[in-house]
């Protein structure tokens, strides 16, 4: 068995989604094996918790690492150490520990905000507690707004007989859907607002795409929630009776507000540079993460420790998430660059499939495609991606490439809802309503029900917004 220290293993899994460019691999001359690496994690990610939970528990950093080495390595070897290890420097100072690091600051100001007490869980009631949530998510992300609404929701059904549906919609519209506004939302976003897309692009151009989907499952949740409420009769005694709702840890929200201007700085900012063993750095985007940091204990510090005690709050998902998107992001390295290489590189026929006869870009091939492995697989890989094979500039892909960049982005991040595995909030939601008592379908079961809802939610979108 591999046996990696806990050091070294940190040392190899502070890498890299786009050191294939820092290294300046020639994607053209790459073979279709350097993308093993990538299916392997990828699949690991979606099969391990299913087939064996146990030993993934337990040894998923050390999958991801082996994944990760299995690029690295052989990089080394024929490329040399030296574009190796430029390849890392560059990755980790500029892509990967700004993506954690917002990531960590989201994670621990969510974690400090409680919400008290509890409301009749009547279809009104429930409707707007999904609105508010999946408004909350392009502030606090996904996985905040999810762990920050799901306790509330469940207790104000908790003396529903039947309440798996508002689960099963929480996860549409809380978990996944509503954070398509802004880099904050979801990691995909942000990743892009890394590589050059506008904080506010987002919020402007995916607005009308997902107030649409929004407004039709929060009309289709009244609707069945009404029916179902209607034939429950009696409700059974309920275990937590309705009490006046309170929300503690207030400082968080200030916090939040300081993330989103520390955010907004970096990318107006002009502070200087410095190099950096070869890479160069903005100083402004390292006041950027500074803050992140300060943010974080900051939260920690003032917010008080019972609040994160009912929360159910724990340091393992951000661990996971680090540890895994870093295995990612080694191996997903000679992939970008195959896709750089565009009609020349191993990807040619994928790049066929987006490409319309005339040559322009098939925007609905671009949100089914991101969409649908999003579904199965991390959707902020997916991003990256389609967002290389739709040529990866940014200020091309945000201007006459606008349409192409929103399928993408709401195909990653809208069908992040089409099974638990789409997105990390899915299962911890999942687990949560479980542990509560809530009967959740099975992995196939759910599939059921994104398959009855969102696709048809998802074509009617396509029709509307990506047949250009």
């Amino acid at each position: 068995m591999l046996r990696i220290s806990s050091a070294a293993l940190a040392a190899t899994l502070i890498v890299l989604p786009q050191a294939a460019f820092a290294a300046e691999l020639d994607g053209a001359t790459l073979s279709p094996l350097w993308a093993l690496p990538f299916a392997g994690i990828l699949l690991s990610i979606a099969l391990f918790p299913l087939l064996a939970p146990h030993t993934w528990e337990h040894h998923q950093g050390k999958i991801a690492a082996l994944w990760g080495l299995l690029v690295l390595v052989p990089m080394a070897a024929i490329l040399g150490p030296s574009t190796a290890l430029q390849a890392l420097v560059h990755t980790a100072l500029l892509e990967y520990i700004p993506f954690i690091l917002l990531l960590l600051a989201l994670f621990t100001v969510a974690g400090g905000v409680l919400v008290r007490g509890n409301l009749h869980g009547s279809p009104g009631t429930n409707t707007m507690l999904l609105a508010i949530g999946a408004a909350l998510a392009s502030f606090i992300g996904t996985t905040g707004a999810s762990m920050v609404m799901i306790r509330p929701v469940l207790r104000a059904n908790d003396d529903r007989k039947h309440n798996v549906h508002v689960v099963v919609f929480f996860i549409f519209l809380v978990s996944n859907i509503g954070g398509s506004l802004t880099p904050l939302g979801d990691p995909p976003l942000f990743l892009g607002f890394l590589r050059g897309v506008d904080f506010f692009w987002t919020t402007t151009h995916l607005l009308p795409e997902t107030l649409f989907v929004s407004a039709i499952l929060l009309a289709l949740f009244f609707a069945v929630d009404t029916v179902i409420y209607r034939k429950e009769g009696h409700i059974k005694p309920d275990p937590t009776p309705d009490n006046p709702v309170r929300v503690t840890g207030g400082i968080n929200f200030l916090l939040i507000f300081i993330i989103i201007t520390a955010i907004l700085m970096s990318a107006t900012t002009d502070l200087g540079r410095v190099t950096v063993l070869g890479s160069e750095i903005e100083l402004a985007n390292a006041l950027r993460d500074a803050i992140m940091v300060g943010v974080t204990i900051i939260s920690l510090k003032a917010t008080p420790k019972a609040n994160r005690a009912e929360n159910g709050f724990s340091w393992g998902p951000i661990q996971e998430v680090a540890k895994l998107f870093a295995g990612i992001f080694i191996a997903i390295i000679p992939v970008l660059a195959m896709l750089k290489a565009g009609p020349n590189g191993a990807f040619a026929p994928l790049v066929a499939l987006v490409t319309n006869p005339d040559g322009t870009a098939n925007n609905a091939a671009y949100f089914w495609l991101s969409g649908g492995l999003s579904s199965f697989l991390d959707n902020a890989p997916t991003y990256l991606v389609f967002f290389e094979l739709a040529g990866g500039n940014p200020q091309a892909l945000m201007t006459t490439g606008a349409l192409t960049l929103a399928a993408v982005s709401a195909g990653s991040v809208f069908m992040g809802a089409n099974s638990y595995i789409g997105n990390a909030p899915n299962f911890m939601v999942y687990a949560i309503a479980r542990e509560k008592g809530v009967k959740m379908p099975s992995f196939f079961g759910y599939l059921l029900w994104s398959g009855g809802i969102l696709v048809p939610t998802f074509l009617l979108a396509t029709l509307l917004f990506f047949r250009a």
